[in-house]
């Protein structure tokens, strides 16, 4: 029977910015990094778009995600990590403030976000999971890296 559940469930990462987790599609995720590599800016981009890194020979972009929410700034600490994500050939990096989990989530335990708010972030949230009785925000990655 565990099976059978196993099957019918998502997997995402979850990782937290300020207070709040977040998740992302497991199967989007090649690698997780600590944050101490060098970041080389890049004139003329969005302020969210920290800069590229060369990751095993591969130019990768960085976006601050706390930026891109409108967070307030805050120091990296050990925990900060860039979450590399791979959406057809696109690498992008996403700087979070920490990696927490790996968590299952069938597909009742996932509800959508009508549009109770005109708001534009709204539109790249694919839902909210419930686990454990936390609240975790699921991210549509596809929508939140178009610049």
């Amino acid at each position: 029977m565990e099976a059978a559940v196993i099957s019918d469930s998502k997997q995402f990462l979850v990782f937290r910015l300020d207070k709040e987790e977040y998740g992302v599609d497991i199967q989007k995720v090649t690698t997780i990094i600590e944050k101490d590599m060098a970041i080389a800016r890049v004139p003329k981009t969005p302020d969210f778009i920290e800069g590229v890194i060369n990751l095993r020979g591969e130019i990768v972009p960085v976006m601050n995600l706390r930026k891109k929410f409108n967070l307030p700034a805050v120091e990296d600490t050990e925990d900060t990590r860039i979450i590399i994500i791979k959406l057809e050939d696109l690498a992008i990096g996403l700087i979070v403030d920490s990696v927490a989990e790996v968590i299952h989530l069938s597909e009742d335990s996932i509800e959508t976000i009508s549009s109770f708010s005109a708001e534009v972030s709204l539109d790249y949230i694919l839902g909210v999971g419930k686990v454990d009785g936390r609240i975790v925000t699921l991210l549509n990655l596809e929508k939140l890296i178009k610049i």
